[in-house]
């Protein structure tokens, strides 16, 4: 029976999402704790693999478990006991049909938070502090020219065959109550370090160091850019992940899988 889980975390001790051999991850605590509830080996499929340090406040992932496990009314507090704190389980139901965390995603939303003044230590793990100002409109600007389907090979860690072509559906910079800036940021999907190396283009910009049109300058480029900095993990949080109606899940995975094999990405883990 297939079982969607929602899921936060604190990525600060983490390397990152996927299981590795003696390192500490999500997937490894998690798994862990389902083979701990199933007395078997179950395999979790996640929406966005994010990387050390990143945090998660909108995670998706799904598991195949034994029927008896799943419907298992105290399966989501079982769960939970079994974490560290540093993970939680939000919600646990009963996967509609055709539903694929990663291949059935239309979206995945990202945040990435900067203090560039007085910063509350409270928040050390989850925002990076900036020595100089930044401006709003300069970051607003620079993020503009970034929107839409183009290829992020400058921003990207290139893997052989697969592509780089990303759609990004909405990029804004805002600054927050708390006087942090913050840049959300939606796409179809994320390569490698993007997401952190928007960031450190579009701070270049905030701060004068380069102009507005800069970052989407960097579009015409086929390969990294080793002249943009890639922002520190703390900073960043995956946020929600967006799925289409329970009656569209199935087609919705049957065209990205299409589209990623024919692009060269990898495979579904």
């Amino acid at each position: 029976m297939r079982v969607r889980l929602d899921l936060a975390y604190d990525g600060t001790e983490f390397s990152g999402w996927a299981a590795q051999r003696d390192r500490r991850t999500v997937q490894g605590e998690l798994e862990r704790a389902l083979a701990t509830l199933s007395r078997a080996e179950p395999r979790l499929t996640v929406a966005g693999r994010t990387d050390a340090g990143v945090h998660a406040r909108g995670q998706v992932a799904h598991v195949d478990l034994q029927p008896e496990v799943a419907a298992d009314p105290l399966v989501h507090r079982r769960l939970d006991g079994l974490l560290p704190p540093d993970v939680r389980v939000q919600r646990v139901a009963a996967a509609a049909d055709g539903f694929d965390a990663r291949f059935s995603a239309l979206w995945r939303r990202y945040r990435y938070r900067v203090a560039d003044g007085p910063a509350d230590p409270l928040r050390r793990r989850d925002t990076l502090s900036w020595p100089r100002p930044l401006a709003l409109d300069r970051l607003q600007q620079a993020g503009a020219g970034l929107v839409g389907e183009h290829d992020f090979a400058a921003y990207c860690r290139r893997r052989e065959g697969a592509t780089t072509v990303r759609g990004v559906l909405a990029l804004d910079w805002q600054r927050e109550s708390d006087g942090v800036l913050a840049m959300t940021v939606t796409a179809d999907a994320f390569c490698h370090s993007m997401v952190r190396s928007l960031v450190g283009a579009m701070v270049a910009v905030g701060e004068g160091r380069r102009e507005p049109d800069w970052p989407g300058g960097l579009l015409s480029r086929a390969e990294r850019a080793t002249d943009v900095p890639v922002a520190p993990p703390h900073g960043l949080c995956l946020e929600a992940v967006g799925y289409p109606a329970d009656g569209e899940l199935a087609l919705r995975q049957h065209v990205t899988r299409q589209l990623r094999v024919l692009a060269g990405d990898e495979p579904a883990a």
